[in-house]
C-alpha cells in the first residue's frame, strides 16, 4: 500500500509540474519564451525576456503548483503518518519538479525546476527551514548578482538543513520507530535528488560561472511591447 501511495504521490505531481507557467504567459502575450533568451521556461529567463513582472508571475505560478499539492498531502497524511508525512510530501513536490524539467509534450525540455522545488520545501511546512534557505538564497545572489549560483547553493543548503534538522529530532522522524528511521533515510535520498536535479539542470551555468561568462542578474524591458 505505501508503494502504491509513493506512485500515486509521484505520478500527481508530474501531472501538476506539466503546468508550464512560462509558456502559459508568454503566450498570453504573444511571445514564445522557448525560441528567447536562454529558451528556459523558469522564473530567470521570463524575467530576462518579459521583464520583472513576468519573472513574478512565472516564479508563482512554478512555486504555487508544487506547494499546493505538497501541502494538500502534508495537512491530509499527517494525521495518518505522522512519523513519516514528510517523505509523501516530497515525493509529490519531486514528481511537480520532473513534470516541470521533463514535460512529455515540449519533448521533454523544461524549466530547471528551482521555483518548483521551492514551493515542495515550502510545503513541508517547516518555518525555520524556509527562513534559513531563503537568508543564503538571499546573501548569495545579493553578493554575486548570480540567480544561477543561488539557485545551486540555496539547493545544498536544503540537503545540508534537511538532514541536521531530521536526524536532530527536528522534522517528523522518530529514530526509535524502524519504519520512521526508515522514512527519514528515503527522505534524505530524496532530497539528495531534489539537489542532483537542480545541479544537472543549471550544468551550463556552472561552466559559465568557472569561465566568468554567466550573466548577472539584471532588468530589462519586455519584448511583447516592441
Amino acid at each position: 500500500m505505501d508503494i502504491v501511495i509513493r506512485i500515486l504521490c509521484l505520478g500527481v505531481g508530474y501531472c501538476l509540474g506539466l503546468i508550464e507557467t512560462g509558456v502559459i504567459y508568454g503566450k498570453l502575450k504573444g511571445v514564445d519564451i522557448r525560441k528567447h533568451g536562454s529558451g528556459n521556461l523558469g522564473m530567470t529567463n521570463a524575467l530576462r525576456v518579459l521583464g520583472p513582472k513576468a519573472g513574478l508571475v512565472v516564479f508563482i505560478g512554478d512555486l504555487l503548483k508544487a506547494f499546493l499539492p505538497c501541502l494538500i498531502v502534508n495537512l491530509s497524511f499527517r494525521p495518518f503518518y505522522p512519523d513519516s508525512y514528510m517523505l509523501y510530501v516530497l515525493y509529490t513536490g519531486l514528481g511537480v519538479v520532473l513534470g516541470h524539467n521533463f514535460p512529455f509534450y515540449l519533448n521533454f525540455k523544461g524549466g530547471k525546476g528551482i521555483s518548483s522545488s521551492a514551493g515542495a520545501i515550502i510545503g513541508l511546512l517547516n518555518p525555520w527551514m524556509c527562513l534559513i534557505l531563503l537568508v543564503v538564497f538571499a546573501i548569495v545572489v545579493l553578493i554575486s548578482k548570480y540567480v544561477s549560483l543561488g539557485s545551486i547553493c540555496l539547493m545544498v543548503a536544503y540537503v545540508t538543513v534537511f538532514i541536521i534538522f531530521a536526524v536532530n529530532g527536528m522534522l517528523c522522524f522518530n529514530p526509535d520507530i524502524p519504519e520512521s528511521r526508515s522514512a527519514m533515510i528515503e527522505s534524505i535520498i530524496l532530497s539528495v535528488i531534489f539537489a542532483a536535479l537542480a545541479i544537472i539542470r543549471h550544468r551550463e551555468n556552472i561552466i559559465r560561472l568557472i569561465n566568468h561568462e554567466e550573466n548577472k542578474l539584471q532588468f530589462h524591458k519586455s519584448e511583447d511591447k516592441k
